[in-house]
């Protein structure tokens, strides 16, 4: 799937991610500043949570609980310096949980994701349309 949205289009480009996505793995790829962590609490949102999202950058993870008091995870792995980071602070527990799991800067723990993840990447473009492509991996 590739998309070109608008902010005000958020909601409805969330909700086909969603939909789309085969796995609850989803690695987010783009440039800092490119809009991952918005549409993050945008699918959040979608999953049926009301909890307060922000961007894990220093505690690495965050928790999310929805109305049905399902769990859902969202990592920045920006600030590690390796994958052990990521393994001692159990990630691949997270990752093969059956949770929702929205990773930020997957490229830093690209040896523990699972194989049949979703591939998310964010683009901008000069006319302040985003361009996101979705591939179900595996």
């Amino acid at each position: 799937m590739i998309k070109n949205y608008t902010l005000e289009e958020l909601p409805a480009v969330a909700k086909e991610v969603i939909k789309s996505s085969k796995n609850k793995v989803l690695l987010f790829y783009g440039e800092m500043g490119v809009g991952k962590t918005t549409l993050i609490k945008e699918i959040v949102k979608q999953l049926g949570s009301f909890d307060n999202v922000s961007s894990p950058t220093f505690s690495l993870v965050n928790e999310y609980h929805t109305v049905q008091e399902e769990k859902m995870y969202h990592f920045d792995f920006y600030r590690i310096n390796n994958e052990n980071e990521a393994l001692d602070m159990g990630a691949e527990e997270y990752f093969y949980s059956d949770c929702w799991c929205l990773i930020e800067w997957p490229e830093k723990v690209k040896n523990l994701v699972p194989l049949n993840s979703v591939t998310i990447t964010i683009t901008a473009n000069n006319d302040q349309l985003r361009t996101l492509e979705l591939r179900n991996n595996g």
